[in-house]
């Protein structure tokens, strides 16, 4: 399937036609810009991050892991302190607190590796370096039938330069 490369010289002609795009049904498209810009965010439309689920499943763990080592290690080592039982469990709620602080911390940061593609990889083919200074690009796939439409649709709003690659 043909890939249009489109150029922009501002973030808001590239949010414009990253509109029109979504508009028309073209959803297999990328966008590139030196810095975050909101208008261009939101024409992407962006879904919540699946981050959070790590961030979760980090802090449940934590909590779980801190209480069940606490208890196991007072049931394993019986010392009674002040006639107070064995497990209690309101002691155990910082050092639960903690690691589910804790866990709940390493299993974002690796969420953010794992799902934000943040790992040593190679660059997209279509990436060029003008879009880490001073340009913005926007990507997209068509059939063969669409490609003068998409075309025109991005001269139209603006586009510096658009190229077709295979």
């Amino acid at each position: 399937m043909p890939t249009l490369v489109s150029v922009f010289d501002l973030p808001s002609h590239a949010a414009g036609a990253v509109r029109k795009l979504k508009d028309r049904g073209f959803d297999d498209l990328k966008t590139y810009s030196p810095a975050p810009f909101t208008d261009l965010e939101l024409a992407e439309d962006p879904r919540p991050s699946k981050v959070r689920r790590f961030t979760l499943v980090g802090g449940l763990t934590g909590v779980v892991l801190g209480f069940a080592m606490q208890i196991w290690m007072s049931l394993e080592w019986p010392i009674k302190i002040a006639g107070k039982n064995f497990a209690s469990i309101p002691p155990f709620w910082i050092v639960g607190f903690e690691l589910t602080i804790l866990l709940g911390g390493f299993f974002t940061f690796f969420g953010l590796l794992i799902v934000g593609g943040l790992y040593p990889r190679r660059l997209d083919e279509h990436y060029s370096s003008r879009f880490s200074a001073e340009e913005f690009g926007v990507v997209v796939t068509v059939e063969d039938r669409d490609v003068t439409e998409v075309e025109g649709l991005l001269r139209g709003e603006s586009a510096k330069e658009v190229t077709l690659a295979r």
